[in-house]
């Protein structure tokens, strides 16, 4: 794709974006009614503002679940404690939970706006952020555009990119380029990740590691954990953690060729999105099976089969039950989920085989022999049936993933150099007297509205 046709492109889809505008309320009204959206919270998908911003320098620091929120927390954190206000966009209603757990009001959270010009520049005429802070994989082409036209550093931390989306963009390298060289840094997972950015046309780049390496180990109230462990005893016990569709279907199968083998075992399930516990508790249930859910049943009942753990911020709580852990979009779904988690709590790994999103993360795990790889449900029924059977091999394995995370340690200090020299003077900023800007919508409103990318000069 030539420069020209790039920008053809580029054009179109903004063009697009401002025809559908009107007609969004409609695709959001669906997702609102499903539980993807927050019905009184529906105009921040608009750029429209639930909160006054502050006076002073301001970060926006976009992570778009809940995952991409818990490796962001430490890097907020350290802006709070040098009094950088920070605004926090996340996309889905439990990464907005856990942010609002996690944070309370130290941070102003919003849904991310639509990639479409008028609710991005409505969100940037009113918020006016000094510095913008991405996670992972957020490649959003109008955000982008409308940042590079307003001279606002943008920088991607805990940079990822997969096989599937490399090869998307290097078939549109010259639009890749566009994109990329409005990104004032880099910061990649891994070298590989640091070359497909480089090949794509980002500069600089630098490999910093995975900030989930360094996130705190997730809490769990003393009391609540030592209810559940009076209530389990010595019941055999195994994870299936942030499951996506057919994955938990599959864990009920796999408990229900294990039970006879294993009178007393609980199957913990935690779905990636509570949402669904409804639709999954009674699927279970027509298999004859006894479903108990933490948000009805708070702990599981004797008589339980599947332990359903429907409730968002309780990730600590729930990897504590078991020391053996599957975990999921890896075995009907595609790209895998992080195992850093279970491994910091002493769980042995088990993933399916689809794995692309964590290649490298699980590649370690391999390597160190801490985790194993099933290609289907009964690979995970014998694989859960050897370690339930093998305590010594579960004991080693998980030692073995704690090593693991322990040797990827460092990320965040490697991120906060990245970004020192953006945040420094916001630093010195921040610490003067407030500028007496009060940032209110109707003043933003009437701001000019910048148009154009940095390179097309629109």
């Amino acid at each position: 794709m030539s420069e020209r046709w790039a920008r053809l492109a580029l054009q179109t889809y903004r063009w697009a974006g401002m025809a559908a505008y009107p007609f969004m309320g409609v695709y959001v009204g669906m997702r609102a009614t499903r539980g993807k959206e927050q019905h009184d919270r529906r105009g921040e998908r608009y750029g429209r503002p639930s909160e006054k911003r502050p006076d002073g320098p301001l970060v926006w620091v976009h992570a778009v679940s809940v995952g991409e929120t818990g490796a962001v927390s430490g890097l907020i954190g350290r802006l709070r404690e040098r009094g950088v206000p920070v605004v926090l966009t996340t996309g889905t209603v439990t990464s907005a939970a856990l942010a609002r757990e996690r944070f309370g009001d130290e941070v102003i959270h919003q849904y991310v706006p639509l990639d479409l010009k008028p609710a991005v520049s409505r969100f940037l005429n009113y918020w006016r952020p000094d510095l913008a802070v991405f996670a992972e994989s957020e490649i959003w082409p109008m955000t982008i555009l409308e940042l590079g036209a307003r001279r606002i550093p943008q920088v991607l931390i805990n940079g990822r990119m997969s096989d599937r989306s490399f090869r998307r963009w290097k078939s549109r390298l010259a639009l890749a380029e566009s994109l990329f060289e409005n990104l004032s840094h880099v910061a990649a997972q891994t070298e590989r990740d640091g070359e497909r950015f480089r090949a794509l046309g980002a500069r600089p780049v630098t490999v910093s590691g995975n900030l989930k390496a360094d996130v705190p180990v997730p809490p769990v109230d003393p009391g609540v954990f030592a209810q559940m462990r009076a209530r389990i005893q010595n019941r055999p016990v195994w994870l299936a953690v942030s499951t996506h569709d057919g994955e938990e279907l599959a864990a009920a199968r796999v408990h229900a060729m294990l039970k006879k083998r294993w009178p007393g075992l609980l199957t913990v399930i935690v779905p990636r999105h509570p949402t669904r516990a409804d639709e999954l508790a009674a699927a279970i249930g027509e298999m004859g099976l006894t479903v108990v859910r933490r948000t009805h049943d708070k702990f599981p009942t004797d008589a339980a089969d599947i332990f359903l753990g429907d409730t968002i911020g309780e990730m600590g709580l729930y990897l504590r039950m078991g020391k053996i852990a599957f975990v999921g979009r890896s075995l009907t779904a595609e790209g895998g989920q992080n195992p850093l988690e279970p491994a910091m709590l002493g769980c042995a790994v088990l993933a399916g085989p689809n794995l692309s999103n964590f290649e490298e993360v699980y590649g370690r795990f391999q390597q160190a022999r801490a985790a194993r790889v099933v290609d289907d449900e009964m690979m995970l029924a014998k694989a859960v049936n050897f370690l339930l059977a093998n305590e010594a091999m579960c004991d080693a394995m998980a030692a073995a993933g704690q090593g693991v995370v322990a040797d990827m340690e460092g990320a965040l200090e490697r991120t906060w150099q990245t970004l020192n020299p953006y945040i420094q003077p916001l630093v010195v900023k921040a610490s003067l007297s407030p500028s007496g800007r009060t940032g209110e919508e109707g003043d933003a409103d009437r701001m000019p509205v910048a148009n154009g990318g940095a390179r097309f000069g629109w």
